[in-house]
């Protein structure tokens, strides 16, 4: 069933626990995500970023989400992931996804503000949720520590001047991570995590969580955060499990990419300690 994720992550930050959100790029991935979530009984948040227009369009997203979503007996949440344009913002809201997400942290902290809010005050009439980002959570793939990386990192003052500001349902903050895969270990800043998740009552998010190292994200789960991003892993893990199929059999290899993505999936399942959602 698609759900809100405004009930999942209270559960989720009062359990102290996180809920994955991988992102699905076609009809296989989408049902490999909730075949896992299904078997294990726990929720999963089915993310759409907007730079996978390319692999998958946003109308065919809409339509696979709610779909398998409605169709499912877990806990589903339809989120556009890093939302950047809108138009394609509002076109989320208006047609069914129950999470978006406006990403405007490459902007000025006044322009952040200013769009995210927009979007809020839009999607709330609606019933949808909204998660933003303050500080920028940047790529992995010139990352050797937090201090060549482009990311910038979340402060305690401006995430409570933000949510104040904008009412933002859920917010991914910047504490050590990047997206796609590092050339380096990600250190992870535990104590501005602590700091900001004492600050605040709104839920946490963490982006870039492929590659972050299991102690770092089991630690990030324990300690505050209420979702995390997984993506690179998910389709690193299926290619790598085509490799060990000695066959040009097409069905073979296809069942080997569903099956290295739901393994790395129920993998993560019990990393972010999911499972206290049933407790």
């Amino acid at each position: 069933m698609l759900v809100s994720s405004k009930e999942l992550f209270k559960k989720a930050r009062k359990g102290n626990f996180a809920i994955p959100a991988p992102n699905f790029v076609d009809q296989s991935s989408i049902k490999a995500y909730l075949e896992v979530a299904e078997k294990l009984n726990l929720p999963v948040i089915l993310a759409y970023a907007e730079v996978h227009k390319e692999f998958l369009s946003f109308d065919e997203a809409l339509l696979l989400g709610k779909y398998y979503g409605e169709k499912t007996k877990i806990p589903a949440v339809l989120h556009l992931d890093h939302g950047t344009t809108t138009e394609l913002i509002i076109r989320a809201i208006d047609n069914g996804f129950k999470s978006v997400m406006i990403d405007a942290s490459m902007e000025s902290f006044t322009d952040n503000v200013k769009k995210t809010k927009e979007i809020v005050d839009y999607a709330h009439l609606r019933g949808v949720v909204v998660e933003a980002e303050i500080g920028h959570v940047g790529g992995g793939e010139e990352y050797n520590s937090k201090d060549d990386s482009d990311s910038i990192y979340t402060t305690v003052a401006e995430a409570k001047k933000f949510i104040n500001a904008t009412n933002v349902d859920s917010l991914a903050i910047s504490i050590g991570t990047a997206h796609g895969a590092y050339k380096g270990k990600p250190v992870i800043d535990f104590d501005r995590l602590k700091e900001i998740s004492q600050a605040v009552k709104t839920p946490l998010v963490l982006h870039g969580g492929s590659s972050s190292g299991d102690d770092n994200l089991e630690k990030c789960a324990l300690g505050g955060i209420s979702k995390i991003n997984i993506y690179t892993d998910l389709v690193t893990a299926a290619f790598k499990k085509t490799q060990q199929v000695e066959s040009n059999d097409y069905y073979q290899l296809k069942n080997a990419q569903i099956e290295g993505m739901q393994e790395c999936l129920e993998h993560y399942y019990g990393v972010f300690h999911t499972e206290k959602f049933n407790q």
